[in-house]
């Protein structure tokens, strides 16, 4: 009987596993976009960032402020793609079986994720942007 049953749901748990592949690589995307557009932003504002450590910015208050500009751009991202998946949400009702396509509890969870993956991938070009001497940065 296990086997009869593995047959039938084999077609179903390939699905779920390929899904769940997708879902991983397009996190490991958002992540990593969004660590670049912070790199490139963080280097276009060395020089501010140079300035405002010079004349006394604490380091605390330079990496709060670009960690919360990761956070702002990937709330305002966040927002559009829940509002588009419960409108393609009827595209993927029928692989799904447990939940409902608009689960209000997976769409809240998945948000927080890409919000703390937010947060993670802006802290590092954020830390790096502190340690840079103020002196180099405005001299170059």
């Amino acid at each position: 009987m296990t086997a009869v049953v593995a047959r039938a749901t084999a077609r179903e748990r390939f699905n779920v596993m390929l899904l769940t592949v997708f879902g991983v690589l397009a996190l490991a995307l958002a992540a990593g976009g969004l660590y670049g557009m912070m790199s490139y932003l963080v280097t276009e504002q060395s020089r501010e960032i140079g300035i405002r450590l010079a004349l006394g910015g604490g380091p605390g208050r330079v990496v709060r402020r670009v960690v919360g500009e990761g956070v702002i751009v990937t709330l305002v991202g966040v927002a559009c793609g829940c509002g588009l998946a419960l409108w393609l949400s009827r595209a993927i009702a029928d692989l799904l079986f447990v939940i409902k396509p608009t689960d209000p509890l997976t769409y809240a969870a998945i948000a927080a994720l890409l919000v703390v993956v937010a947060a993670l991938a802006s802290y590092v070009p954020a830390r790096r942007a502190v340690q840079v001497d103020p002196v180099e940065v405005l001299r170059g």
